[in-house]
């Protein structure tokens, strides 16, 4: 009957200041989508897509499984980035998420400012 509690910590987002507490055997994904909160970006939330990559900023986390490298070089991850899909926080973690998300097919904002108008 070794029923163990699990410690929750807070995690915070720093691009937007979203907050929320995050069980220490749940991933940061986990922890977020299980409040309904926004702020990491959901995709597979199994390692597959490589949507939720982020920064750890400040605090610590522990994996809950491999990072796939096709999301996550060496080096990277070396610099503080992981999947929030595949860490858990071993106390509290202040994250930035990774801006790599585009629409190919829309191009940046230059390009589209630079169109001629048909």
């Amino acid at each position: 009957m070794g029923a163990t509690t699990c410690q929750q910590v807070r995690v915070s987002v720093s691009q937007t200041g979203d907050c929320f507490d995050c069980a220490t055997n749940e991933s940061l994904l986990a922890g977020m989508l299980r409040l309904g909160r926004k702020g990491i970006p959901a995709g597979c939330v199994n390692g597959g897509c490589g949507v939720c990559k982020v920064r750890i900023v400040e605090g610590a986390v522990q994996s809950l499984g491999p990072v796939s490298r096709a999301h996550v070089s060496t080096e990277e991850e070396a610099n503080g980035y992981t999947l929030a899909c595949r860490v858990a926080p071993t106390q509290a973690v202040c994250l930035e998420v990774a801006a790599r998300l585009r629409k190919p097919f829309l191009g940046s904002a230059a390009s589209v400012a630079q169109r001629p108008a048909n």
